[in-house]
């Protein structure tokens, strides 16, 4: 398998699935993802999205925050405000999905502006991190 930290994560959710007497299709109708694709991630075949562990763990009724860590998404206990920041705009029930989506990648650009935040090369482009006039 390739270095993706999915593994545990797939027999985690696994374990999660069973205890909570679920099915993979109840699951996966659950979270709002296909039967196929929650199966791959399961077997350590795919590595989902935070969104996607997201909508797992609210299926689930576990912390979205747990699979992130076992995902290899994030540390332990690196980012914590975060993930309660995004989980508590996800959790919203007076925001409809599109608002949720546009709140949270207006508050990623926000972090990403501030030194914040999964910042890769490409997103800084050819100047780095300060533009300069001239």
């Amino acid at each position: 398998m390739a270095s993706l930290n999915v593994g545990s994560l797939g027999e985690y959710l696994r374990e999660q699935r069973r205890s909570a007497q679920l099915s993979l299709r109840q699951l996966a109708e659950a979270a709002g993802v296909s039967n196929p694709y929650l199966s791959q991630i399961e077997r350590g075949l795919r590595k989902p999205s935070a969104e996607v562990l997201q909508q797992v763990a609210k299926a689930l009724r576990i912390s979205a925050e747990t699979l992130y860590v076992r995902a290899g998404i994030l540390d332990a206990e690196r980012d914590r405000d975060e993930v309660e920041t995004r989980a508590v705009i996800l959790a919203d029930p007076t925001l409809n999905e599109r608002q949720k989506q546009v709140l949270l990648q207006v508050y990623e650009s926000f972090r990403k502006e501030n030194g914040h935040g999964e910042t890769t090369p490409d997103d800084l482009g050819d100047a780095g991190p300060q533009q300069t006039a001239g």
